[in-house]
Formats: structure tokens, sequence, C-alpha cells
């Protein structure tokens, strides 16, 4: 008995330094995260705005083409597939200053428009389009300078995708009618010819639309060289 007492005694740490070294032998906790000094902490996360700059940049596209709808006589899409930088260039020189040659997704520039007369120009909506604005009631001659560039840099397949006029689509088919419409002197001499006529077809040619006029116009211009003809 007392044999035993003596080897359970021995088994245990007789000193206060044997059990601090079995304290300090103690295996760490491998899921135990070790702490670091400040001075090695990372700095903390400054909120990301990259979600909220293409959302202005988007903003300031749609309230660039409302602006450029003001005292607008025609918007016309055109599809710039396959266009290179250099023929942007190109081209924008070569338009007028009445005309203003934008690039916007057509989502956007449909924003703009819904709820307008323009919103007309849905149809058109589709593929890669470059939008020009004519702020000038000459439509042929804002037109011509595309047509022009077109020819020479040989850009068949990059045509009118579609054009809004008075509040009308004239499909990519139907845009050179708005590319044959009268100058305004020649709508002046239109009007000083009717002038000649019975009071009731002048009126009639007033209260036409716009392009009715243009119809009526065109019928008087064709009377007038046929009865200048007569006359020589």
């Amino acid at each position: 008995m007392e044999a035993t007492a003596s080897a359970m005694s021995f088994a245990l740490p007789s000193t206060k330094a044997q059990a601090q070294a079995q304290l300090l032998t103690r295996p760490t906790n491998p899921f135990t995260i070790p702490s670091r000094s400040p001075a090695h902490r990372p700095p903390p996360r400054l909120p990301t705005i990259r979600a909220a700059i293409p959302r202005t940049k988007k903003e300031a596209t749609v309230e660039t083409v409302r602006e450029q709808l003001e005292n607008c006589y025609l918007l016309a899409g055109i599809n710039y597939k396959g266009f290179t930088v250099k023929q942007f260039q190109e081209l924008r020189k070569t338009l007028p200053e009445t005309t203003k040659l934008i690039v916007a997704k057509n989502t956007l520039v449909y924003k703009a428009v819904e709820g307008t007369p323009w919103e007309t120009l849905k149809p058109c909506m589709k593929g890669m389009n470059v939008w020009l604005f004519v702020h000038t009631e000459e439509i042929p001659s804002a037109i011509k300078p595309y047509r022009n560039f077109q020819k020479e840099k040989k850009l068949e397949d990059n045509d009118f995708t579609g054009a809004v006029f008075e509040g009308k689509f004239y499909g990519p088919d139907e845009v050179k009618n708005l590319e044959s419409l009268p100058t305004r002197a020649e709508i002046y001499a239109t009007l000083l010819g009717a002038l000649k006529s019975p009071a009731s077809a002048l009126v009639g040619t007033l209260q036409s639309p716009a392009r009715e006029l243009v119809t009526v116009l065109k019928a008087h211009i064709k009377n007038l060289e046929e009865q200048q003809g007569v006359a020589q």
C-alpha cells in the first residue's frame, strides 16, 4: 500500500517549475487565428464607386440626346458596323454645323425619345447605330454629305437604318424621299406661283401637312414650268 502511494506521488509534478514547463509545451490549437499587431493589419476597404460611374455616363448620354432633340427637324440612324475611328473623324469634318453625329446605344437613345414624337424611331433600334441630328429645315443638304461620304468610301452596307421627320418614321428605303425634299427657295417660288392661282388652291396648300405640302408644291412647280414652256 505504501509502495503504491509512493509510486502515485512520483507520477505527479512535484514542483511549480515542472507544471509550468508542461503548460509551455502544450500543443497550440490549429483553428486559432494568430493575432496581428496594428502595424501589420491591412487598411480598411473604402466603398467602391465602380457601379456608379457607368450609371452616371448613361444618364449623361441620355441627357445629351435630349438636348440634341431640341430644335431638331430630323433624327436618323446610320449603321456604323465596321467603321474605323479615322472614318468617324473624316465624316464629322464633312458634316455641316447644323448637324450632329452621336454614338450612343439604342437603349439609351430610346430612353431619351420615349414618350415624345421621336419615339416612332423604335423600328431601327437594333444593330449598331450612330445617330444623325439635323437642326435645319434644309433636310437634303444635311443628308447629302453622308451620301457623298458613303459613295467615296464605298460603304454600301452602312446605310440609313431609319429616320423620323415630323413624327413619321421613314424606313431605309424611304429615306431617299427625304433627300428629294424641295429647298426653301423652291418652296417660296411655289408659294408665289400659288398666289396667282385661285384663293381656294392657296388655302389648301397652306393647310396641308408638311409632307403633303411637299407633294402639292412639286405639282405647282411642274405647273409653273409647263406654263413657262407654253409662254416661250
